[in-house]
């Protein structure tokens, strides 16, 4: 009897410790942050306009869509987005991100949406494209960016839109508009573009990249002076020249002294490399020779003005034997030599006169 009376008080136990688990999980799954709005329905958390400084951390697990947009978070802890990783659209505009680590997005393999616009980027992680390899769609507009990355050391292969309107941007690089194989809508005006020889490989790519049914909106040149507000597909490509190589006398000033500070050769290598830009990056006013597709047009057309020449001369060298050969049927004897012909014509006057 006692052995029994213990099972029976050791499977209650077992029962109440059971249910008390559920009950914590349930309440988990279920839960809502303070000042959040959650809709199950929509599995959506809407946490918008109330003046959170960090992310909740005890989001709904099935959250789909988190709106956190309107408030004050500063930065984004590493895998700050945990505990949802079933996330596909993240609304984090008009905040207060200066800087964005990668880190901060691990685990986000399902984003499709990230709306970073209204912030204080100043520059983008290349490593961003490894946190998100499934994301479609990026606005990073109405931030400070001044540098974006030359190369995302993968492809984004799922990207279809790339915002980056109402920055601080001179440059950017085709390598990284390359690496988005997918990508239909790129937004790029109200940047302060330096439309001199780094841009020329921008500009190319987007006379392909509409070519082939792309949209993109206008890229409006703000230096140098002389093309300042003119849109840079407008501007000829020949008018660009290739930029210079770097000068082999630049090369000591670069190189810091024993006795300098690391600043100094910092503020020295931006000034050289400003007055580089500055004196020989400038693009040229006067074209250059004519390109290679010029060439071709020219020798092309030139052939085939000499082939109608051609084929004319060789119309006119048959019309004119057919038509000697006509006459000289018609008057009934055959062509003859010039020197016999004018043999003939002078022994017939002697005839005559033999005859007399």
């Amino acid at each position: 009897m006692l052995e029994e009376g213990s099972h029976c008080r050791d499977a209650m136990k077992g029962t109440l410790l059971l249910f008390s688990s559920l009950s914590i999980l349930l309440q988990g799954v279920g839960s809502c942050p303070k000042k959040c709005l959650c809709h199950s329905s929509s599995n959506s958390v809407d946490c918008s306009g109330q003046g959170l400084s960090e992310i909740p951390p005890d989001l709904p697990p099935w959250t789909l869509t988190l709106l956190l947009q309107d408030n004050q978070v500063h930065w984004l802890p590493a895998h700050a987005f945990r505990s949802v990783p079933l996330l596909r659209t993240l609304n984090l505009s008009n905040n207060s991100l200066s800087n964005l680590a990668s880190e901060a997005f691990y685990g986000l393999w399902h984003l499709e949406v990230l709306n970073l616009t209204r912030n204080s980027l100043l520059s983008l992680e290349s490593s961003l494209a490894h946190a998100l390899p499934g994301l479609r769609e990026l606005d990073l507009s109405s931030n400070s960016l001044r540098l974006l990355p030359t190369s995302l050391g993968k492809p984004w292969e799922n990207l279809t839109m790339f915002a980056v309107q109402r920055n601080h941007l001179l440059h950017l690089d085709r390598t990284l508009l390359e690496a988005m194989p997918k990508v239909r809508l790129v937004l790029l005006k109200d940047n302060p573009w330096k439309c001199d020889c780094h841009l020329l490989g921008l500009k190319l790519w987007l006379e392909r990249f509409t070519f082939e049914g792309g949209i993109t909106d206008s890229a409006i040149c703000r230096l140098p002076e002389h093309w300042k507000g003119k849109e840079l597909l407008s501007i000829p490509h020949e008018l660009y020249q290739p930029c210079p190589l770097p000068s082999p006398d630049l090369a000591p000033s670069l190189v810091q002294q024993p006795g300098s500070a690391p600043q100094e050769a910092h503020k020295s290598s931006e000034n050289n490399s400003g007055q580089q830009d500055s004196l020989e990056c400038e693009p040229k006013p006067k074209p250059k020779p004519a390109n290679l597709r010029h060439a071709v047009a020219t020798v092309v057309i030139t052939g085939v003005v000499c082939g109608i020449v051609c084929l004319m001369m060789l119309a006119a060298a048959i019309y004119g034997c057919t038509y000697a050969a006509i006459t000289a049927q018609y008057h009934g004897r055959p062509l003859a030599p010039t020197s016999e012909s004018e043999k003939m014509g002078s022994k017939e006057p002697m005839d005559s006169s033999a005859a007399q």
